[in-house]
């Protein structure tokens, strides 16, 4: 049914979204007929709805060309960073909670509103939509409407974002280095997992990465929080999940 299975969000209704961020290459016969789609699931794994043509890589309302990440707004509108970098997209997108597209905003580039890679998307309290554009190591905040409000470059080049209900800000830097010339840039930053209040925008803790069995292996790019304040990352290559426990 994938390709590369990259977002994954689950919505208030348990409702389970999945982007797929790769499509046919040519080499592997596997890959053919998919890939450049969002899938919505029930909990128990049945297909609701499918965005996106199976496949095909485009810049249209109803084409993605390696869609990284995915939200549900509380409204049930959708948001999709649809985009990794490279010769894809870099873009959003809004539809309605019934696939119905909306509105479209963002283009390659670094200035405000413009994108290098949508990789991972979140929401505060106050509705306003965070958007991990890694590319440009930085932070991107909109309304609901796609209107730019500030960036924020503290926390590191943006792997994962999350936002737990008081409001508090996970992100997960996996890429930072300094290393002019390669798109993993980032000079004065390292790598791991920042975290402050999105009222301020400080970070107020930092967690170094883990030690990785090999050293090409990046360390998680994925985060998440539970209610208990424990925090879970997701190391790509090296497959593997991390905890940390809260003291």
């Amino acid at each position: 049914m994938f390709v590369r299975p990259h977002g994954i969000h689950i919505d208030r209704d348990g409702n389970v979204w999945v982007s797929d961020g790769e499509g046919p290459d040519g080499k592997d016969p596997g890959r053919d007929g998919k890939g450049h789609q969002v899938f919505k699931f029930s909990p128990d794994g049945k297909v609701l709805m499918t965005l996106g043509k199976a496949g095909v890589a485009g810049d249209g309302p109803d084409t993605f060309n390696a869609p990284s990440a995915i939200l549900v707004a509380p409204n049930g509108d959708i948001f999709i960073g649809d985009g990794h970098g490279g010769n894809t997209n870099a873009r959003m997108l809004k539809f309605s909670k019934d696939g119905r597209f909306i509105k479209t905003w963002g283009k390659k580039g670094t200035g405000p509103g413009d994108f290098e890679t949508p990789h991972t998307l979140a929401m505060d309290s106050r509705g306003r939509l965070f958007v991990g554009d890694r590319g440009n190591n930085r932070i991107q905040i909109f309304d609901q409407d796609g209107k730019f409000l500030e960036e924020w470059k503290q926390f590191g080049r943006p792997s994962g974002i999350f936002i737990d209900k008081n409001d508090t800000l996970y992100v997960s830097d996996s890429e930072s280095e300094e290393a002019p010339g390669k798109d993993t840039n980032n000079p004065g930053c390292k790598r791991g997992i920042r975290g402050g209040s999105i009222k301020d925008g400080k970070v107020q803790f930092y967690i170094p990465p883990p030690p990785v069995r090999d050293a090409k292996f990046p360390p998680p790019e994925g985060v998440a929080a539970d209610s208990r304040g424990n925090i879970y990352a997701g190391a790509v290559q090296d497959m593997a999940v991390y905890k940390y426990v809260k003291k």
